[in-house]
């Protein structure tokens, strides 16, 4: 994927997503979808909002096989999370369920596809991480997506993809380069939308969600796939 090489980031519409992910995962992105009504909050939010749903899960991947490791807790230094790492976060796991569902396997593989070959000494296993999220806004509450603003998130390789956007004004997402410049900025609409990020390269963030009608809540469901090098790799 040139683009992705050169310029460290590739959009993706949701069509081509799913093109990527294949008519299995096309065909029961509902139940996939869905999914997401069965969130728990993050109780890890070290501002106090309650604006934040997840899940998480964590794989062994290689380009032949993908498989789950026991469940464990999610981990980033404040170096990449100044608001909410430095400690060990313990999340609700993922279900067996949409963790074997042709669409998470689907993005894990197509994550492999694209990344394993353009990485430099790829490792013979990747560590890979899997976040359900949700961000709720009300008419009195933001919903802040990135609320660490914008940053990398520690790894070698990202995936953030909609799964569902709903009564959400702004939400827009922001590339930079590690010196601030500006790289692009762009709005994730329908579900599959999806941007691939060279986490060594780009920052990203969201802009906070807020109601278009502030009489009902607003909603965005994002799935997020982490890569990084296994230990020892």
């Amino acid at each position: 994927m040139s683009r992705l090489s050169e310029e460290g980031f590739v959009r993706f519409e949701a069509d081509g997503t799913k093109a990527l992910l294949g008519p299995a995962a096309t065909v029961a992105w509902a139940s996939f979808a869905d999914s997401w009504n069965d969130l728990p909050l993050d109780g890890f939010m070290a501002d106090g909002g309650r604006y934040r749903r997840r899940r998480f899960a964590a794989f062994s991947a290689t380009p032949r096989s993908v498989e789950r490791k026991p469940h464990q807790p999610h981990w980033q230094s404040r170096d990449y999370n100044p608001l909410n790492g430095g400690v060990q976060r313990w999340f609700e796991p993922v279900t067996d369920t949409i963790a074997e569902h042709p669409v998470t396997q689907g993005v894990i593989r197509a994550g492999l596809e694209l990344f394993h070959p353009i990485t430099s000494l790829a490792p013979a296993a990747w560590h890979v991480e899997l976040h359900q999220f949700r961000i709720e806004a009300r008419a009195d509450e933001q919903g802040l997506p990135t609320p660490e603003g914008a940053h990398r998130d520690g790894v070698d390789w990202v995936i953030v993809m909609l799964v569902d956007r709903r009564n959400v004004e702004s939400g827009v997402t922001d590339i930079f380069a590690p010196d601030g410049t500006s790289l692009g900025s762009f709005t994730l609409v329908a579900p599959g939308d999806a941007v691939f990020l060279d986490d060594h390269r780009v920052l990203h963030g969201v802009t906070p969600i807020r109601p278009l009608d502030p009489a009902q809540p607003a909603v965005r469901d994002v799935l997020v796939v982490t890569y990084r090098r296994a230990d020892g790799d």
